[in-house]
């Protein structure tokens, strides 16, 4: 379990533990079961975006499904449902507002699934810059139901969040040409080195 501590998502929080994480993220599914996937407005959003928070059998997408059978046997212990198909679904078609995710997640989706909906922005970033409309269309597709009805450029980007998409595009570039470790070029290895040191060390 050494190196789990200190190692964010989005690489943006040198403090990111993910032990502390974890509970809050188990607060925001409770919260989506419980409460939000039963409110008339995250119905309402969740039916217009095409991601339905419930469905009557089990024959549908096995992330759904999951809902339904949690509720059916009643399984002790924390839920075993994914919320990143919604962080996915708000991220691509621009309707991840505070205010939104507030709704799907309840009060701690900041720290419960703030990491996770900053790796998500990233990841729609280096989907727009690999491919074209129609292939970011398909990789945000659910098939065969599920296909996203729209989608829209990234919403309040700010500078700081360009920037760390750009080195983090950098340092994939790198790897492709295996410019890795050693071979690495020496930006980004000043900020890997930088990004690997103890927390201790870190100024």
């Amino acid at each position: 379990m050494i190196g789990l501590a200190g190692a964010s998502p989005g690489q943006t929080e040198e403090n990111f533990d993910i032990f502390e994480w974890y509970p809050r993220y188990q607060s925001c599914q409770r919260y989506f079961l419980d409460h939000a996937q039963h409110s008339v407005p995250v119905q309402a959003l969740s039916t217009f975006l095409n991601i339905p928070t419930t469905q009557p059998g089990p024959q549908f997408e096995p992330s759904l499904r999951l809902i339904i059978i949690f509720s059916w046997c009643h399984i002790p212990g924390p839920p075993a449902v994914s919320l990143i198909p919604y962080i996915r679904r708000l991220v691509a078609t621009g309707m991840d507002f505070p205010g939104v995710l507030h709704g799907f997640f309840g009060d701690d989706w900041g720290s419960g699934i703030g990491p996770l909906h900053e790796q998500e922005r990233r990841n729609y970033l280096f989907a727009a810059k690999s491919g074209g409309w129609a292939s970011v269309k398909k990789d945000y597709d659910m098939s065969p139901l599920e296909t996203i009805p729209f989608l829209r450029p990234l919403q309040g980007p700010l500078d700081t969040e360009i920037e760390a998409a750009e080195r983090s595009w950098s340092e994939w570039l790198a790897m492709e040409d295996w410019m890795v470790g050693p071979r690495a070029p020496d930006i980004l290895q000043d900020s890997s080195s930088q990004n690997s040191r103890p927390r201790s060390a870190r100024g």
